[in-house]
């Protein structure tokens, strides 16, 4: 087998990072409501601990599967609706 392509590299991060079922629920959650930010998020998860749902933004940042925007203080987090529709279109459904 040859060597992994960039576009391949970044599907198994971003295939890697949904299997995770928060990672997935917090994909799911910013197709529904764009520009969240990290409290609004995790208010709605409920039973993730603040430094968790940090790991869980950072992966999903890192496989370019979510955009941010930031606000003075405040970082808000949506949906890559590009990179979603190229690698995980079942998200946009």
């Amino acid at each position: 087998m040859g060597t992994v392509n960039a576009g391949d590299q970044q599907a198994v991060k971003i295939y890697k990072a949904l299997g995770e079922p928060t990672r997935f629920q917090i994909a799911l959650m910013l197709v529904e409501e764009k520009n969240l930010c990290c409290a609004d998020i995790g208010s709605k998860l409920e039973s993730v601990a603040g430094s968790t749902l940090s790991h869980h933004l950072k992966q999903l940042m890192d496989c370019g599967l979510l955009d941010l925007r930031k606000d003075g203080t405040y970082i808000y987090y949506s949906v890559n609706r590009e990179i979603a529709q190229k690698y995980a279109s079942y998200l946009l459904e």
